[in-house]
Parts: structure tokens; C-alpha cells; sequence
């Protein structure tokens, strides 16, 4: 009998120790849920506050509305990361990407003939966001803001931003009509090669390029099937800087008026696939230039007068060509990169522009399987009477021509590689004129 009460006493005395700790841990427990509950709570009252902070805007009615952190609209990150590299048998200018090929003749030696050069940069990596919105139903929003690293001519290794593009739209679509404002490509010549050298054909029979300006754009479909659009722009004359009795003056920005562009295309049904584009084009601006010789200003005149087209001849043929006549289009990256001749020496006295007219013509082959191909030709020829005879340096080019090849091939959705073999022609006013075959090789990474 002592025994059994003796052992009912000891396990009486464990379930009594048992449930004392048992009690002891369940409150220590109940009162650490108690105290990571009032931490949590704390926590998500200090992230809504955070996020109130940061995205609380006002509406135009005086009320309150939350957005996202990043923003309100939709905005798309896109680009790529692009090595190039190129082989050249005769020094280029500049090297980089091919504008023309240096004269033979520098300072009246033969140190540029067959002087091969090698290149390699990351340059036209690009980088942009496309902007979407606000959708009002009338009207619909957008902007883009594009960049890559030509923006500057310092150590290969040290490049600069350049914008590309920056630009808002306004369009109203149930009206075909649409206004753009900012820097974007201009009306003129709107088309351009395939090619893997960077500069697309410019200084060698592609004109146009990129500015500031105010675009309207209104189109019209007609019963019979034709798209009618009208294209105009106020964009800002670029000259170049002269030295004027009160320092240094951009040229364009001196003569106190926009530049005027203007474009009329149709769009129709002809033999191929889809629709074939006629496009006429043309811009008119002036530079002034303050000038020492004879005193007073200086006006010149620039303008041109383009043609383009776009012919689909079969679903993986399509035919593209320009061309274009005018003066004073350095700026338009026409004239073989001469605007205007401001030698007023007594022997020369030829202080005026430069006229010149080129074009080009190019077919894109594919896609068959994973690759691409092109092929085109091109020219600019600069009038020889608005020149100065070329005395050894690579000024007075008066001919500039190129013919290229490619092939695209994409190794997965986001990786192409490419190989370009092209051969140019640049012919001078006097002697220097010279050739170079140029082998270039890209790898592109698109995101």
C-alpha cells in the first residue's frame, strides 16, 4: 500500500511539474506571438506609409489616387549591347563606322595609300523606353526616349551619351491624326538600308538624320484602297559654329527662323504582297553667317528634294531606294559631309553652297530559317564648281560611293551575329582619290 501511494504520489507530483512547465512555456509563447504580432502590424503600417509617401498624386479634381512606385503609365525597357568590329584596307573616316575614305594624299605625301587599320567598339549599344498612356479614348499618349554612346569624341574606352530620340506624341486615331514634339528622325528621306556599319548609307546617297522639332501628321484612306498621309515639321536649323565680331554663333540659330519640312506618300496595291509607298519629300532652312571678309552677314540657303519607295516584291523580298538633290546638306549627312565652301581667298573666292544629289537602292533577302540577308549600293556626288581643288588634305570630296552585302544570323530569340563585307569609293576635286575594302563583324545581345 505504501508503495502505490508512494508511486501515485510521485506521478501526481510529474503531471503537476509537467503542466507547470507546460502553462509556463504556453505563456511565454502566447506572449512572443503577442509581441511578433504587434511587430508585424508596425511594419505594414510604416510599408503603406512609405508607399503613400511615394506614389500619392493629386487628380485635377482635388482628390487623392494611388500609383504604382514606378509609375503611372506603362513604360518598356528594350534595347541591345552590340560589339562591332571591323577591317579596313585603306584608312576610313573615322574608323568606327565607314562616312568616306581618306584622301591618298595628305599634306602632300602618299601616307594613306592602302594604310589598313583595324577597329573594335561597343558604341551602338542602345538603350530606350517606350512610354504608354494615358488612353483618354480620343486620344491616346505616348513617348519614347531612346540613347547610345556616339556622344562624344573622347577615349575609345569613355564613351558618351547621345540622345537618339526624345520625343511625346499626341495622336487621335479615329481621326488619323497625330503630333509629335521633341527630337525624333526628320520628315525627309524617312527610309534607310539594312546594314551593319552604323551610319546606314549617310555621307554616301541616304540623306536625313535626327532633330528637334513639331511634326502634324494626318492620313486618308481613300475608298479605292490608297492611304494618303501628309507629314509637316517645324524643326530647329543645326548649322555649325563661326566666328562672328562677338565670338562663336551656331550658324543655324544665327538666321533666326525654323527649318520647314514636308512630306506627301500613298500607299497603294501594285504587283507584290502588300502595299507599295511613294513618298515625295523636301525641307527649305537658312544659316546666317557673321563673316569679317567684305563686313556684314552672310545668308545661305539649304533645301532639298527627295523621292522614296517601298515595294514588297515577294513575302520575304522587299525592295527600298531613295533619292535626293539639293544644297547646303552637310547637316543632313548629304554632300558627302560639305554644306558650304566659305573659301573667299582671291584665287577661289568661292563663298557659297554645296550642292549636291545621290540616292541608293537596297533588298532585304528573308528570313530562310534563322538568317537575313542585304545588299544595296549607293552614292553622293558634291557639284565639283562649288569645291576647292583638294591640296593634300581630305576636303573637296566630290564623289562618294559604296556597295555592301550582309548577313544576319540568329543564334537564339535574343542573339544575332552578323558579317558585313562592303567596298568604297571616294573621288576628289583634284587628285587623292582613293579605295578601301571594308570586312566588319557584329555580335548583338536584345532585350
Amino acid at each position: 500500500m505504501k508503495n502505490k501511494l508512494y508511486l501515485f504520489g510521485i506521478a501526481f507530483i510529474g503531471v503537476m511539474a509537467c503542466t507547470s512547465l507546460f502553462a509556463a512555456e504556453s505563456g511565454d509563447m502566447a506572449l512572443e506571438n503577442t509581441i511578433l504580432r504587434q511587430r508585424l502590424d508596425q511594419l505594414d503600417r510604416e510599408v503603406e506609409q512609405l508607399r503613400r509617401n511615394a506614389s500619392l498624386q493629386n487628380n485635377m479634381d482635388g482628390t487623392n489616387s494611388l500609383y504604382p512606385i514606378w509609375s503611372k503609365l506603362d513604360i518598356q525597357f528594350y534595347g541591345y549591347v552590340k560589339l562591332d568590329a571591323s577591317y579596313d584596307q585603306s584608312r576610313i573616316e573615322n574608323g568606327n563606322y565607314a562616312q568616306w575614305v581618306d584622301s591618298a594624299y595628305m599634306s602632300g605625301s602618299s601616307n594613306n595609300d592602302n594604310d589598313d587599320q583595324f577597329n573594335m567598339t561597343a558604341k551602338q549599344t542602345r538603350l530606350g523606353f517606350n512610354i504608354s498612356g494615358p488612353d483618354s479614348g480620343d486620344l491616346v499618349t505616348s513617348g519614347k526616349i531612346e540613347v547610345d554612346f556616339y556622344g562624344s569624341s573622347s577615349a575609345e574606352n569613355k564613351a558618351g551619351i547621345m540622345m537618339r530620340h526624345a520625343y511625346l506624341k499626341l495622336d487621335w486615331p479615329k481621326k488619323n491624326f497625330n503630333i509629335i514634339a521633341g527630337q525624333t528622325s526628320d520628315v525627309i528621306s524617312p527610309l534607310f538600308p539594312s546594314t551593319i556599319n552604323y551610319s546606314v548609307g549617310w555621307w554616301s546617297g541616304n540623306i536625313g538624320y535626327r532633330r528637334p522639332q513639331i511634326r502634324a501628321t494626318k492620313s486618308f484612306k481613300i475608298e479605292t484602297g490608297e492611304v494618303l498621309k501628309f507629314e509637316g515639321a517645324l524643326a530647329r536649323t543645326i548649322g555649325r559654329d563661326n566666328t562672328s565680331l562677338s565670338g562663336t554663333l551656331d550658324s543655324g540659330e544665327d538666321s533666326g527662323t525654323p527649318t520647314l519640312q514636308a512630306r506627301v506618300s500613298m500607299a497603294m496595291d501594285t504587283f507584290g504582297p502588300e502595299k507599295a509607298t511613294f513618298g515625295i519629300s523636301g525641307h527649305y532652312g537658312e544659316e546666317e553667317y557673321d563673316t569679317n571678309a567684305g563686313g556684314g552677314n552672310k545668308e545661305f540657303e539649304s533645301w532639298s528634294i527627295n523621292f522614296d519607295y517601298t515595294q514588297p516584291v515577294s513575302e520575304k523580298v522587299t525592295v527600298k531606294a531613295e533619292l535626293f538633290k539639293g544644297q547646303n546638306l552637310n547637316q543632313y549627312l548629304g554632300g558627302i559631309g560639305q554644306g558650304v565652301n566659305l573659301d573667299d581667298t582671291p584665287n577661289h573666292n568661292l563663298y557659297e553652297e554645296i550642292g549636291s544629289k545621290g540616292g541608293w537602292i537596297a533588298a532585304s533577302l528573308g528570313p530562310w530559317k534563322n538568317k537575313n540577308y542585304n545588299v544595296g549600293i549607293a552614292f553622293d556626288s558634291a557639284d565639283p564648281d562649288n569645291l576647292t581643288e583638294n591640296t593634300g588634305t581630305s576636303t573637296s570630296r566630290r564623289l562618294n560611293q559604296s556597295v555592301f552585302a550582309n548577313v544576319m544570323c540568329s543564334l537564339n530569340s535574343n542573339v544575332d551575329v552578323g558579317f558585313e563585307l562592303s567596298h568604297w569609293r571616294t573621288e576628289y576635286k583634284g587628285r587623292g582619290d582613293q579605295d578601301s575594302l571594308r570586312a566588319q563583324a557584329a555580335l548583338i545581345y536584345k532585350f
